[in-house]
This record gives structure tokens, C-alpha cells and sequence, in this order.
């Protein structure tokens, strides 16, 4: 067996599927949660990620792994090791905002208005982070300056607001073609403030009515971009048409949820497209609906029970003792089914019995 090790913010999901593959798996993680690190041959946490490419050269003396692989937070960091995946020069192009946009303007894919200066309402997006996190709609002047001096030093852009909902398309790509394997529903969180875009879950397949074109949307992008493996592009897809918002140059959140519904293996197939082998597309032959949300502290809490039992209808299983922050993350919970419909029930009913748990930390 090849060894590999995963970096970044969070690596569960790599790690897991790189498992299923059949590599020795090593992981450099935020959390270092039970499932985890029941797939890894060694796990360490950080607390900067600046940290991780000294962590990186520490662990090549003592651990036998032949290649890296980035995920979150990870992408632009520079290794000595090999690592399978977008470069990181290539990668920091799509971890930027303006960069982005730029990208999709002069490529001619839609994208949302840049929204002038004094235009209201409007989207505000600090040019770098992930996950939808500190994305903000504003209604005038004062609530942009209340939101500019939470982070006076940040540079951002204003966006017109794009109505619809909200998707992505997941991509393997050789860094000149890229193939699309999925099409999927993406759930923001919700409520007020910084948090409302974050990312909360997702259900795939997704249908809509300008499908295919989004599809060949996202092909194209990723074709373009010049990015390597798994990528993923999110849109914004109304009744009226549609707007691509991002382009994630690594494994996207959506990856567990791919492979139990195509059956597939996306760690596989992104080592194959970086040395030149792509898929044939499967985004038209699911095998079911499978849905995932992520459960997040109302409070602060101390985790109090053993979950790991209830796998695999939760991921992200935090060990016993572990204290999470009122906001935070608690765990993945996962439903499927035959229809869309079936893997939502599924869901909620896996969310009701993760609740009596949690209601008593």
C-alpha cells in the first residue's frame, strides 16, 4: 500500500475515502475526531496553519508516506514533499475573491454583479476564507461600516445579490479537461450575521432546469482554471438562469455525499486525473439520494457520550470529553434514500436521535 498524508483545516472526508482506497493514511487535522483517526495510521492537530509544513517535515523523518494531499486552509502552503493535487500558485489564484471574479468575468461564465460602491442592498465577501463564513448582506451605509470594522484590515467585495439556490458541481480534472461527476444541493445555515452563508449540508443529485448548462458551466471553468483532481465550482441557480459564485481548487464538503450516492471512490479518482486518467462522467446515474448536515453547538458544550456507534449515519464524531464552542461545528449526519424526499426523512430521523444526546450536554 502507498502511504499519504492529508493536510488542512479539515480532513475528514479525504482521509475516509483515501482509507476506502487502500492507502496507509496520515493526517494533520484540526480536530482529529474518533472516525478519523480510526482510518489513519497517525493523526496530529495544530493550532496555526502556518504551522503545518514544518509539522509536514517533521513527520517525512519519522512516517512513510510517499505524497500530500491538501484540503482546506492547506492548498497555498508549500511543501518539500510531492503533493498530488492543484499547485499551490495555481490554487491561490482560486482562494481569492477578486480572483475569482476576475477569472469568471474574462472567461465570459456568469457570475454575479460587482455591486458599485454606495449600491444597496449587497453581498459583502472578504476576498479570502472559505465556507461562506463572514459573507454578509447589508441594506445601507451603516451596516456596511459596522461590518467593515469587525475586520478593518480585510479587503472585500460587493456583490449585487444573486436570489436562487444555492449548488455546486463537483469536477475531476487533469489540469486541461475536466469531467463532471456530480451535481448537488448546497443548505447555508441561515439566521443573522457573519455565519448566515456558512455551509450546512448538502443533498445530492440535484435537478433543475438549467442543469446541463451549469454542468458544461462548471467543466469549462475547471478546464480553464488550470486546476488538478477533485474541484468543485458552487453556483447560484434560479428560475431565471444562473450564476457561478466560486471555484474550489480541493476535495469539496460534498465528497461523502458523492460517493454513497454514485458509488464511487473520488480520492481514486483524483490520484488517476492528476496522472493524466479522468472518468467517464456519472452526474446522470445516481444510485440513490443521500443527504448530510451538519449539527452545530447551540451553547457551549462538553461532549458526554461515545457517538461512534451510531456510524455510518454520522461522521465527524468527536471524542469523549471534547468541548465545543456555542456556533461550532458538533458532527456530520448523514440520511438516504430512493428519492430526495427519503434521504431528508432519513435525515431528520438520524437528527432526532443525535438530539436526545445532545440535549443532555
Amino acid at each position: 500500500m502507498s502511504g499519504v498524508l492529508v493536510a488542512g483545516f479539515a480532513t475528514r472526508h479525504v482521509v475516509c475515502s483515501a482509507y476506502n482506497a487502500g492507502y496507509r493514511v496520515y493526517a494533520i487535522d484540526s480536530f482529529c475526531d474518533q472516525d478519523l483517526r480510526r482510518a489513519t495510521e497517525y493523526c496530529r492537530t495544530f493550532e496555526e496553519l502556518a504551522e503545518i509544513p514544518g509539522i509536514v517535515e517533521e513527520l517525512d523523518k519519522k512516517e512513510d508516506f510517499d505524497f500530500i494531499v491538501t484540503t482546506s486552509g492547506a492548498e497555498n502552503l508549500e511543501f518539500t514533499k510531492k503533493v498530488c493535487g492543484t499547485d499551490p500558485k495555481t490554487a491561490s489564484c482560486f482562494l481569492n475573491k477578486k480572483s475569482i471574479q476576475d477569472f469568471f468575468e474574462s472567461n465570459s461564465i456568469p457570475a454575479p454583479v460587482i455591486a458599485e460602491n454606495g449600491q444597496y442592498p449587497a453581498i459583502l465577501k472578504p476576498c479570502t476564507g472559505a465556507g461562506g463564513w463572514r459573507n454578509q448582506k447589508v441594506s445601507n451605509l451603516q451596516e456596511e461600516e459596522e461590518w467593515v470594522s469587525l475586520w478593518p484590515d480585510e479587503p472585500y467585495i460587493r456583490q449585487e445579490i444573486a436570489e436562487g439556490i444555492p449548488c455546486s458541481v463537483s469536477c475531476i480534472s487533469d489540469g486541461k479537461k475536466a469531467v463532471a461527476v456530480s451535481f448537488n444541493e448546497q443548505f447555508i445555515r441561515g439566521g443573522s450575521g457573519e455565519k448566515h452563508y456558512g455551509f450546512a449540508g448538502a443533498v445530492t443529485p440535484f435537478t433543475h432546469p438549467f442543469e446541463d448548462e451549469i454542468i458544461n458551466t462548471a467543466e469549462k471553468a475547471v478546464s480553464l482554471s488550470g486546476c488538478k483532481g477533485s474541484v468543485g465550482v458552487d453556483f447560484i441557480a434560479s428560475e431565471n438562469g444562473f450564476c457561478a459564485v466560486e471555484i474550489n481548487p480541493r476535495f469539496q464538503a460534498t465528497m461523502d455525499i458523492v460517493e454513497k450516492s454514485y458509488g464511487i471512490n473520488l480520492f481514486s479518482m483524483h490520484i488517476n486525473a492528476c496522472r493524466g486518467v479522468l472518468p467517464k462522467s456519472c452526474v446522470k446515474s445516481p444510485l440513490q439520494y443521500t443527504a448530510r448536515k451538519v449539527i452545530f453547538a447551540d451553547c457551549d458544550i462538553v461532549v458526554k457520550d461515545d457517538l461512534s456507534g451510531l456510524c455510518p449515519r454520522i461522521a465527524d464524531v468527536p471524542c469523549k470529553g471534547t468541548l465545543i464552542d456555542e456556533g461550532s461545528a458538533v458532527l456530520s449526519v448523514y440520511g438516504e434514500g430512493p428519492s430526495r424526499s427519503d434521504a431528508l426523512g432519513s435525515l431528520d430521523k438520524t437528527i432526532k436521535d443525535i438530539g436526545r444526546y445532545i440535549s443532555r450536554w
